[in-house]
């Protein structure tokens, strides 16, 4: 009997998806934390600013995530969209960051915060994440 350590290409894939998300969501939070330092300390904007660029980067690796469980993965395409939706939330995020429009930028913030919990749910009790 032979034990192999190796792990085949579908669940590694899956298991980067899954990462992957769990990063985006911490980054989200992380967001709303540092938020609340931005209106209350003199160290939030430095704070805020490198997390926006965390989570617009875990943004792109959710993306690319999404696309290797795709296709040398084997797994569906459901994700590549949800994570282009995410791409695409996070670019407007920023934009409304940048210009200080915090009548939209706030709501949008717990809106990406709340879906990607979702997505992180879904992922976890599903057997692959976006396949309902």
């Amino acid at each position: 009997m032979v034990i192999t350590t190796t792990t085949p290409p579908a669940r590694r894939s899956l298991t980067l998806l899954r990462s992957s998300i769990a990063v985006q969501t911490l980054a989200i939070f992380y967001q709303a934390t540092t938020a609340g330092l931005l209106l209350s300390t003199s160290y939030g904007e430095t704070l805020h600013s490198v997390g926006a660029r965390v989570m617009y980067g875990a943004s792109m690796v959710y993306l690319l995530a999404a696309v290797l469980a795709w296709r040398p993965g084997g797994g569906p395409a459901r994700p590549i969209l949800y994570a282009t939706g995410f791409l695409v939330l996070a670019s407007v995020q920023v934009v409304l960051g940048v210009t200080h429009h915090p009548a939209l930028h706030v709501p949008l913030g717990v809106l990406m915060f709340g879906l990607s919990l979702l997505d992180l749910g879904r992922s976890l009790t599903a057997g692959t994440p976006g396949a309902r």
